[in-house]
Order: C-alpha cells, then sequence, then structure tokens
C-alpha cells in the first residue's frame, strides 16, 4: 500500500471534467497522489480486477456518487460510483489490518439526497460540493489536512488551494502547448501530469519565504 494513494472514483464524462480536474489538482497540492482506473489502458487485465488492484494500493479514496442521473441513451443510471465505493468499504472491513486503516470522502451534489439511493450508508459524513469546483477543493483539502499532521505537513487553506487551482487553470494553455498536447483530448495521465509541471514550478511559498 502506498502511503500518499487516493483513489479516485468519479464520473468520467465531460460534464463532470472541471469537477474531476479540481479534485486532481487539491490531491496533488495537497502531497498526495491521485489514482485512477483510467491510469493504465491493458486489455489483458480486467477492469474490476484493476479497480481492485488500485483499490488495495491506496490507504484513501474519494468517492463521488452524485451522478444518478439517467443516461440520454440508455435511459438508465449508471452504477459505477456506488459499486467502487461498495469495492473500498468492503477491503476495509474484511481486509488485513492495514486494509482496516483504510480512508474515504463520499461526496454528492447534496448531502442528503444519496439516502433515496444509496441508503446503506447512512450515518456516514457525506459532503456536498453541490457542483462547484472550488467547494469540492475546499472538501477534500479539508479531509487530506487530516491526515497530514501525521505525515508532518501543514497544508495551507482550501481557499488558497482553490486559488491555486485557478492559476493552474490560467496556465493550463500554455502548457499544453509546451508539451505538445491537445487541450481538447487531455487523458487522466495528462491532467495528472500537467498538474505536477505546474505545482513544481509554483510551490507553496509561506508569508515570510
Amino acid at each position: 500500500m502506498h502511503e500518499k494513494d487516493v483513489f479516485i472514483n468519479c464520473p468520467f464524462d465531460a460534464q463532470y471534467r472541471p469537477l474531476l480536474r479540481g479534485l486532481l489538482f487539491a490531491v496533488h497540492d495537497c502531497g498526495f497522489n491521485a489514482r485512477s482506473a483510467l491510469e493504465v489502458e491493458d486489455s489483458g487485465e480486467v477492469r474490476v480486477q484493476k479497480i481492485i488492484r488500485i483499490i488495495g494500493e491506496c490507504p484513501f479514496a474519494v468517492h463521488d456518487i452524485s451522478r444518478v442521473q439517467l443516461d440520454k441513451q440508455t435511459n438508465l443510471p449508471r452504477f459505477n460510483m456506488p459499486l467502487e465505493l461498495g469495492l473500498f468499504l468492503g477491503a476495509r472491513a474484511f481486509g488485513d489490518a492495514d486494509n482496516r486503516q483504510k480512508r474515504c470522502l463520499v461526496l454528492d451534489d447534496d448531502p442528503f439526497r444519496f439516502q433515496s439511493f444509496c441508503s446503506d450508508i447512512a450515518g456516514q459524513d457525506i459532503r456536498a460540493h453541490a457542483g462547484k469546483v472550488s467547494s469540492a477543493i475546499e472538501i477534500v483539502r479539508n479531509w487530506l489536512s487530516t491526515t497530514a499532521p501525521a505525515q508532518g505537513t501543514v497544508i495551507p487553506s482550501g481557499s488558497i488551494v482553490a486559488g491555486r487551482y485557478k492559476q493552474f487553470r490560467g496556465a493550463l494553455a500554455g502548457g499544453c502547448e509546451k508539451f505538445q498536447l491537445n487541450p481538447r483530448r487531455l487523458t487522466f495521465n495528462d491532467d495528472v501530469s500537467l498538474i505536477a509541471a505546474w505545482l513544481r514550478e509554483n510551490p507553496w511559498k509561506s508569508a515570510d519565504s
């Protein structure tokens, strides 16, 4: 298990992409490493087995279960996010000593809506981002900050991280040009690489530095 890996379980469609990019930035700006089923394309590995493997390697996870709308083509909802949340909770409940230490953050648009479609997780602390990237960033920062003291890290406030994300967004086109990437066709790994490159050039600065 990699001590700073955070499994990201969320929608991967174009509509959710701004939120996904904000989550990735928040995780990396807080000193952690975002993981996803999208990080490796291997036709020889069954997708659910890949997800189980990555979950096994991650002590932390962010699960956004907000996508409950019906698919326009099938007229059915997608259940991937609740399934992967269940896999993570199962690993924590039935795994070895390390897996029983797993921690997760569950996100939704509304703090109480989940009671109508996933009532089995009633009693857990569901955090609502209302579809706002800045809110999602601050929620993730605050959650990760509860693990940071044990790792000797002080993370700037959520408003600071959200402000840094706006700066990154402003520099994204230049980063894509520098690395010869099409901004309309960025993969998960492209986003992570662009975020990592920007963070190397723009580290946190304390008030007295």
